[in-house]
């Protein structure tokens, strides 16, 4: 069983933008990797040689592990990476107004909430980052809730993605590992896995 994720604490990454597709998130030249490993470092890395402003490169926001953004964030290429690069980079949770559906999948997958809220509410959180970057922000998955110093807004989160992160369910991965002696039995009463001759 993986980790509960009930909450996420930290600091705020601001990336208030519309329609960020994954090849902006990890540009496709960083996908020949063999592993996911150092992944982290070329997060935005397009955006951030023309920006040197971007977010990502701010010295405010350098130990930032929760990401505030628009809506359809990860749209585009469904690829993992995009995700990996993000949590590799030290991020734990996304706030946005919504999400391409299988990067939200993927972020789920990793054990990243990946949570929505309105508009107003992210623009009440973006100008409240600005003003403030050192301040913590909570996000109460639990009970839906973001807390931002005396900011509460609500957020939402499809139910399965919920049930699989506060549960501890959301690593498929070490779900199916962990039925190993059930998997091997299964597949030694198969005939064409086992007992059959060429």
């Amino acid at each position: 069983m993986a980790e509960e994720i009930k909450q996420v604490n930290g600091s705020v990454v601001p990336l208030l933008l519309d329609d960020i597709d994954t090849d902006r998130i990890i540009p496709a030249r960083y996908l020949r990797c063999v592993t996911f490993e150092g992944l982290g470092e070329h997060a935005f890395k397009d955006d951030r040689e023309h920006d040197s402003e971007h977010p990502f490169d701010h010295p405010h926001y350098s130990s930032a592990s929760i990401l505030l953004t628009g809506r359809n964030f990860g749209c585009g290429s469904s690829r993992e990476h995009a995700p990996q690069s993000l949590m590799r980079w030290g991020i734990q949770a996304i706030i946005g107004e919504s999400f391409a559906e299988i990067f939200f999948g993927n972020c789920t997958s990793l054990g990243i909430p990946a949570v929505c809220a309105e508009r107003a509410h992210l623009d009440q959180l973006h100008q409240a980052v600005k003003d403030n970057p050192s301040q913590e922000l909570t996000l109460d998955l639990h009970n839906r809730q973001i807390h931002f110093g005396e900011i509460s807004v609500p957020c939402e989160i499809p139910a399965s993605a919920h049930s699989a992160l506060t549960t501890g369910q959301w690593d498929f991965l070490s779900q199916l590992l962990s039925a190993q002696e059930d998997i091997q039995a299964t597949a030694e009463k198969i005939p064409y896995m086992s007992n059959f001759s060429a």
